[in-house]
């Protein structure tokens, strides 16, 4: 889908001060599926597609500084050739990166996203979604490591051999020994250590293992959505505690209690497809993703709006404080989002809602990208 009229108009109406703000700010968008979009499509980020709510040319417009672009993994793959699967995912990533060096480059660290400001193109950081992508192999993780994959989230919906998730039955009561060598692993690379889609026993045998910052890419408030993805004000504090950063997303089931209710009412889709046996073909992802979208549309859930997506930010910063919140999008990932936020180039209106909720400038940069660069050069310093 393309930013509304709506949208459109309200861009030309933001304040001179929210527009400054914004373009002189470093914006992390901590989680985009695009490369998943790219891959289902048969497209490059340069061609048209109208239902792209990233490309280069809304990059371009939208303000970002750096966006991480998600490997992910679908738990279909899990004992099916995951890591092969992240593979093709982070070569679709290096090359389109790469075919564009005017307006993109890949970044590797916090420098990277530094100079990417400085050069005025967008860095564009490497995760993993989904931790079976490692096949329970610390030299994968490894070797992904040396890709550029600079996160990995340790689940996705999916349990895996070592990590509970949050929407799958819980089958380790948390993290396992392995579970742990894996975040220690990570924490001595330099790597991120992502607890969105975690259980919440797994978050918190992370922060007993982590000796470094942790980062929710893209989650919201349990408090306002009671969504299991979402954190629990308890949680908030406690990454706090940690130095940790939870990055709002923007999918309206994250942000919206109304469209919770609506999807956990809802039959399940007929068409389920996690039904498939081992012996039978790969799904068709395009088509996958259609029905979803498609089965989504037919329930007719709430709309959402940006005021909602600002009331997770302001709830996240009246109970962890100011410097635990960020943002993390689930761009090209999610089949509905805020009517005012329907593709990136309308980032500048996110600004100007902070700011017009009282956030001083100072606190607006720390949530667009200021407290994730502070984590992450924490991390890195390892």
């Amino acid at each position: 889908m393309n930013t509304s009229a709506e949208a459109d108009k309200r861009l030309e109406r933001i304040s001179d001060d929210a527009r400054d703000l914004h373009r002189r700010a470093i914006v992390v968008d901590g989680h985009c599926d695009t490369p998943f979009r790219l891959k289902r499509m048969g497209l490059g980020i340069a061609d048209p597609d109208p239902l792209a709510q990233v490309d280069l040319r809304i990059l371009i417009e939208s303000g970002i500084t750096a966006s991480f672009f998600a490997a992910y993994v679908p738990p279909y793959y899990a004992n099916r050739g995951s890591a092969a699967f992240a593979d093709q995912l982070i070569d679709i990533i290096e090359n389109e990166a790469a075919r564009h060096p005017r307006n993109l480059m890949l970044g590797r660290d916090s420098r990277s996203i530094e100079e990417a400001k400085r050069s005025g193109r967008v860095a564009i950081m490497i995760g993993i979604e989904g931790g079976h992508a490692i096949e329970d192999s610390l030299e994968k993780l490894e070797r992904f490591y040396e890709r550029g994959v600079r996160y990995l989230t340790l689940t996705h919906v999916n349990t895996n051999h070592w990590a509970d998730s949050s929407t799958d039955v819980a089958r380790h009561g948390g993290l396992t020994p392995f579970g742990r060598d894996v975040v220690r692993t990570m924490n001595r690379l330099g790597m991120i250590v992502d607890i969105s889609h975690v259980a919440d026993t797994t978050f918190y045998h992370v922060l007993e293992t982590s000796g470094v910052p942790v980062i929710a890419s893209h989650s919201s408030c349990r408090a306002l959505t009671s969504h299991p993805r979402n954190l629990s004000d308890a949680m908030l504090r406690d990454l706090a505690q940690a130095r940790g950063v939870c990055m709002i997303n923007f999918y309206s089931a994250f942000i919206s209690q109304g469209v919770t209710d609506t999807l956990r009412n809802a039959s399940p889709r007929s068409d389920a497809r996690n039904a498939i046996g081992p012996n039978e073909e790969l799904p068709d992802d395009t088509r996958d993703w259609a029905s979803f979208c498609t089965w989504y549309d037919s329930l007719g859930a709430p709309e959402t709006t940006l005021d909602d997506v600002v009331d997770h930010i302001v709830h996240a910063a009246e109970v962890a404080g100011v410097d635990t919140v960020g943002i993390g999008s689930d761009f090209d990932g999610v089949p509905a989002l805020p009517r005012e936020l329907a593709d990136a180039r309308a980032l500048p209106l996110l600004t100007d809602a902070m700011l017009q909720r009282g956030f001083h400038p100072n606190e607006v940069e720390k949530i667009l990208g200021g407290n994730f660069m502070r984590a992450f050069k924490e991390i890195e310093k390892r």
